[in-house]
């Protein structure tokens, strides 16, 4: 999970592992690289504005089909419809999630969901 929001991380977290998950957390793009050379995910949950390092320099710099070919990117953002989205699924995201609209509770089952869709499904929202 990347997510620069301390309490929605920690929030997100706590659900996630309650659900299963095994989780790593990072607080902008650098630090999730940092945290991607240690540990290969099945999925990244990805917010887009951040500092240090946003979603989009996060997915430029990370190169997904040759570190993690079969992970998948969930942008977790509540900017809906933007450019940056658009963005965001050329550089390989599979779905966009919009935090305000996603109760937290709901967030494991849009995981689980996302997780079975084969890779090569099209991207949706």
């Amino acid at each position: 999970m990347v997510e620069d929001d301390k309490d929605l991380n920690a929030a997100y977290k706590l659900i996630l592992e309650k659900s299963g998950y095994t989780v790593r957390s990072a607080f902008d793009g650098k630090a999730a690289l940092s945290v991607l050379d240690e540990f290969e995910p099945d999925l990244i949950l990805l917010d887009l504005l951040m500092p240090i390092m946003g979603g989009l320099e996060f997915l430029q710099n990370y190169a997904l089909t040759d570190k993690h070919p079969t992970v998948k990117v969930l942008i977790f953002t509540n900017m809906e419809n933007s450019p940056e989205v658009t963005e965001a699924y050329k550089l390989g995201a599979h779905r966009c999630i919009i935090k305000s609209w996603t109760a937290p509770q709901n967030l494991a089952r849009i995981i689980s969901d996302s997780l079975e869709k084969k890779s090569d499904d099209v991207p949706t929202k």
